[in-house]
């Protein structure tokens, strides 16, 4: 079954179309419906920056694909709590778990009001399994935790999904502790599959786009490097091939030529 902690209606309130939103240029460049002119325009110019931008949604996108679907099956993770989950597309996080595992449940969490009032229509469940999804902040670990608990047994492994969701947080110290109290109240045998927008000498385009984007849309992001994303992992046992770019994290056609990176990075890792 599925449910919604809020009123979508209230959450449709809280929307501004007059202002360009991450949530929105992401489903765009992905080929969504769910984005305004506004969205559009944006993304188009950030596209002008850097071409390749595109790809790093799809990438992203692919990479959650590949991750939960390991997860659900080689791992037999049946829980799954998704913070920054964005605008539902295809195969969401519920979707990828549930087809392996139909008993799988999963939290969805986002603080962005189009994504609440997409999720009542979109975020179904199978009937053997649970999706629920909650109205909340990344920062508010308490309450995130507090709900979540009514929907998943925290004494049962849990895969804690952040993608793209960090670069929200601007201190260091606040995101790579937010992350490390998330894993803190997950028990043993737990995972962490978490991705994240890099700056690196090489890839200068970037962030040109990173630094329009922040100049003109909403919420901010922050760049890290690689190894500033490998850090998230700390105390953690980082899978293999390791932090790498998203499309190069077991591609499924692991045996042809590595595609070109991409500057979203990401990993899995378990806790042990």
């Amino acid at each position: 079954m599925t449910e919604i902690s809020a009123a979508s209606f209230e959450a449709r309130k809280r929307i501004r179309t007059d202002q360009p939103h991450t949530a929105r240029i992401w489903n765009y460049w992905l080929g969504g419906k769910d984005n305004y002119e506004v969205d559009q325009v944006a993304g188009d110019q950030i596209r002008k920056l850097h071409p390749g931008i595109g790809d790093y949604a799809l990438a992203d996108r692919q990479f959650l694909g590949r991750a939960v679907g390991y997860l659900a099956g080689e791992c037999g993770i049946r829980q799954f709590l998704d913070i920054g989950t964005g605008l539902p597309t295809a195969d969401n996080t519920h979707e990828v778990a549930q087809r392996i595992a139909p008993e799988s449940a999963v939290v969805y969490v986002d603080n962005d009001p189009i994504v609440l009032a997409h999720a009542e229509a979109l975020l179904t469940s199978t009937p053997e399994g649970r999706t629920t999804y909650l109205d909340e902040d990344l920062r508010n670990i308490d309450t995130i935790l507090e709900q979540a608990a009514r929907t998943l047994d925290f004494s049962e492994p849990v895969a804690l999904v952040l993608l793209g969701v960090v670069i929200f947080v601007e201190d260091d110290e606040e995101a790579y502790g937010t992350v490390r109290r998330l894993m803190d109240a997950l028990p043993s045998g737990s995972h962490l599959v978490l991705s994240h927008t890099i700056t690196r000498p090489d890839m200068p385009d970037v962030d040109a786009a990173v630094a329009f984007w922040n100049e003109n849309g909403t919420p901010k992001l922050t760049q890290r490097t690689p190894e500033g994303v490998t850090r998230f992992f700390d105390g953690l046992e980082l899978l293999e091939p390791g932090v790498v770019s998203c499309n190069r994290w077991r591609p499924d056609d692991d045996g042809a030529e590595p595609p070109a990176e991409v500057a979203m990075f990401g990993g899995v890792a378990r806790k042990p």
